[in-house]
């Protein structure tokens, strides 16, 4: 007689359950493949799929044990839990653990790790194993779901629900996976489905329904291949054009005209949005190899007035790299209402131009551009998966060749069509290289941009005027609006004073500028805003640009080809300078944007009287003091004010003396191998307090070189004679070290022995001669607080 459980009915009871639990494990393990785009390759996809398949046979062989619906699902959680606390609850990978309270803790600690590494990481991610564990156990839950729902409940449609979760971060962030992936995910699901309707039937019947299954599909495999050349052959079937399914991002690029500072830049794209290749014109190319000869540069373009008229110089052409094109910006925006950019009010249509005419800022606007300037390089462009109304151009004066309905807004420097570009479009430009430096810039006037928009115009916000205050803050000792800038720009681009972070904080006010000078992370457009409406704070006329960086380079014949991809969209501020037009400033830290551009960066621009702005010194203004408004940071806790739960005491305690151990066996370890390691920051840093206890101070817009001339000053102030030479030596070199390490592109850093000794030496001379002195009387005051 049959078991009754292998009668018709529900997938949960019989043989049938056997397979049900496989077709939920091959369908869980197959969704993980939508997350392939999404990590880098590594052993989490074998570690999920091992742990799916562990708990199917689990959960398998609970089913046979119970007749409760809910009694495999649980047995089968018990089970992934202990699991996941044995396999990660160690100290490091290949340890199994014990589950205890500290295996506990270490889980739980490593999965909040693998949580935060995916809020902040670029697509792909790093395959680490605090991601693994979040993959495991993501796996393990979808599993559970989809058994106790198809084969506990016996609504295996509904499997459909938790099987979809895998998909739905590729799908929101524009990386689907391949249609091989979607089939395999797709084929146990249906096949899970089949199996729920199939009715239970005798041997002699399971037998005929066999047979004739396979001879049918036998039959219709031998006809696909019997009549797939002669359906191939067919002239209508060219034009047919059949989907791909998943083979890249979701969608072209476009670049969104309003900005809004909440939003982070979770949905990344690995689409090529074009491609560019920097060569030298041919005349340049062809010519003799001591160099071009040209005549004198005009002031705008770059070339400081002050030699003579007609001087010619041999300079050799400059290399055909990106620099010479600068990032490729599409618009700009002017309207800023305290949280988000938008576009500017519809401008009259744009001209037509003399595409063979230079555009753009300078006084060489309207000229031709001369092949044998060596400052001139070709720029050849290909779009790939851009759809945007506006050609994405160099901001340096170029000469723009494109076909096509496309005019020039003179005004906003833009290049607009009525149609929006496609893959494969192709343009040239011939750019010109501007010689421009920060004593240009210095001595150029500040004026009203031409056009009707306002550039100085500020969001009434409610913090506004705190904003203005530390904006006036930190260009206090600047003299003219380059060197506000520059302070602006390098206090937002020192890593001692900001994160680059795509995941934005939430809101906690109507004004993104101060919310983000309290959070202190953010990306380009929060970085950009900041500079611009400080700047227009203190009466410069600024505007947020939006475009690409460069991107990534090789080599080809004649040049440099540059591929950009979604991932180098870009945000940055302008400010206008008569005479040299619209000018980019970078705010952004290095590790997103690089160097900035040689007229403000401060290595190429320090003077020796200090008026230059500073790289953003150590010491942050705002440190040290209460931020009004501030909250905790991120995953701060209140937690220890009150009393715990009873039980949680002895794990308490055995985590206080585990602590207690570490600590005295870290004080051991450091007494043994002698003084800590230093890096360049901390010692500088610890050189300012040393200092700042002296009476020496100085602010955050000054350079630390220009800082060495500010410590030499006040220490003759107060005691009458110079620092002595070794003291005034060691300060020079750490000031030194300093700026390599924030700005050098290979920097050599000193060791650890050689910062323990510059620091000695100065805090030894200076105790030596200010030991009685203290704070009063004429000392320097603090900075203000600052929001």
């Amino acid at each position: 007689m049959n078991d009754p459980r292998d009668a018709a009915g529900p997938l949960g009871r019989g043989p049938r359950s056997l397979l049900g639990s496989a077709l939920a494990a091959a369908a869980t393990c197959a969704g993980l493949l939508a997350l392939s785009r999404l990590i880098e390759p590594g052993s989490w996809l074998s570690s999920a799929c091992s742990a799916v398949v562990l708990l199917a046979a689990v959960t398998a062989a609970a089913r046979t044990l119970g007749r409760s619906a809910g009694f495999p699902s649980l047995v089968g959680t018990l089970a992934g839990v202990l699991g996941v606390l044995v396999q990660y609850g160690g100290p490091r990978a290949g340890s199994p653990a014990m589950p205890g309270p500290a295996a506990i803790g270490h889980t739980i600690g490593l999965f909040s790790d693998g949580i935060r590494l995916i809020q902040r990481s670029l697509v792909p991610m790093a395959a680490e194993r605090s991601a693994e564990l979040v993959v495991v156990v993501a796996a393990i839950a979808v599993f559970l779901l989809v058994d106790a729902l198809a084969l506990g409940a016996d609504v295996p449609a509904l499997a459909a629900l938790p099987l979809v979760t895998f998909w739905l971060p590729a799908v929101f962030l524009g990386f689907p996976a391949t249609g091989w992936a979607i089939f395999l995910a797709g084929l146990p699901y249906l096949l899970l489905l089949a199996l729920s309707v199939v009715p239970s039937v005798g041997d002699t019947a399971r037998a005929r329904q066999s047979a004739t299954v396979v001879g049918g599909a036998a039959a219709a495999l031998a006809a696909a291949i019997a009549l797939g050349p002669v359906v191939s052959a067919l002239p209508a079937w060219a034009s047919v054009t059949l989907p791909v399914l998943g083979t890249g991002a979701f969608g072209p690029v476009r670049l969104s005209g309003d900005l809004d500072l909440r939003d982070s830049l979770g949905r990344r794209s690995q689409q090529t949005v074009l491609t560019f290749v920097v060569s030298r014109p041919a005349a340049v190319s062809t010519s003799a190899a001591g160099g071009a000869t040209v005549g004198r540069l005009d002031p705008a373009d770059g070339q400081a007035p002050g030699d003579a008229g007609g001087q010619t110089s041999s300079a050799p052409p400059v290399p055909p790299d990106s620099r010479a094109v600068g990032p490729l910006r599409a618009f700009t925006l002017t309207q800023f209402d305290g949280r988000t950019w938008h576009p500017d009010p519809t401008r009259p249509a744009p001209d037509d131009w003399e595409q063979s005419q230079l555009i753009g800022p300078g006084a060489r606007a309207g000229q031709v551009p001369d092949p044998l300037d060596p400052r001139v390089v070709q720029v050849e462009v290909t779009i790939g998966e851009l759809e945007q109304s506006q050609l994405p151009i160099s901001a340096f004066p170029r000469a723009v060749q494109v076909e096509g309905p496309w005019g020039y807004d003179p005004v906003k420097d833009e290049i607009v069509g009525r149609r929006a570009t496609t893959p494969g479009m192709r343009y040239t430009m011939q750019v010109l290289t501007p010689m421009l430096t920060g004593a240009d810039l210095r001595a150029a006037a500040v004026v009203a941009p031409p056009g009707d928009a306002d550039y100085l115009e500020l969001a009434q916000t409610d913090h506004l005027a705190e904003v203005q205050a530390f904006a006036q803050q930190l260009t206090a000792r600047a003299t003219t609006p380059y060197d506000q800038a520059m302070a602006l720009q390098n206090y937002l681009r020192s890593p001692a004073n900001f994160t680059y972070d795509t995941q934005v904080p939430p809101a906690r006010s109507g004004d993104a500028v101060w919310d983000f000078l309290q959070d202190r992370r953010g990306y380009c457009v929060q970085f950009a805003t900041a500079m611009a409406v400080m700047a227009r704070t203190l009466g410069i006329p600024t505007r947020v640009a939006v475009g690409f960086l460069p991107g990534d380079s090789r080599a080809v014949t004649g040049g440099n080809e540059y591929t950009i991809t979604g991932r180098q969209t870009h945000a940055w501020p302008e400010i206008y300078f008569a005479g040299y037009g619209w000018v980019r400033f970078e705010p952004t830290p290095a590790t997103q944007t690089g160097l900035p551009p040689a007229w403000s960066d401060p290595l190429a621009n320090v003077s020796s009287g200090g008026a230059t702005a500073g790289p953003g010194d150590i010491r942050d203004p705002l440190a040290g003091h209460d931020v009004p408004g501030a909250t905790a940071a991120p995953g701060a806790s209140n937690q220890g004010a009150g009393g715990g739960h009873g039980s949680w005491l002895p794990f308490g305690v055995l985590v206080g003396a585990l602590g207690a151990a570490a600590v005295a066996a870290a004080l051991m370890r450091r007494w043994r191998r002698g003084p800590a390691e230093l890096t360049c920051e901390h010692a500088w840093h610890q050189v300012r307090r040393v200092l700042d206890r002296r009476a020496i101070a100085w602010t955050d817009a000054t350079t630390p070189r220009a800082a060495v001339t500010t410590v030499q000053r006040r220490f003759a102030q107060q005691t009458g004679k110079p620092l002595d030479r070794a003291a005034a030596d060691a300060l020079s070199r750490l000031a030194s070290a300093v700026e390599q390490e924030r700005y050098a592109p290979q920097p050599v850093a000193p060791t650890s022995a050689e910062l323990h000794r510059w620091l000695g030496t100065v805090k030894h001379a200076v105790d030596r001669e200010l030991s009685g002195r203290s704070r009063r009387g004429g000392g320097p005051s603090v900075p203000p607080a600052a929001p």
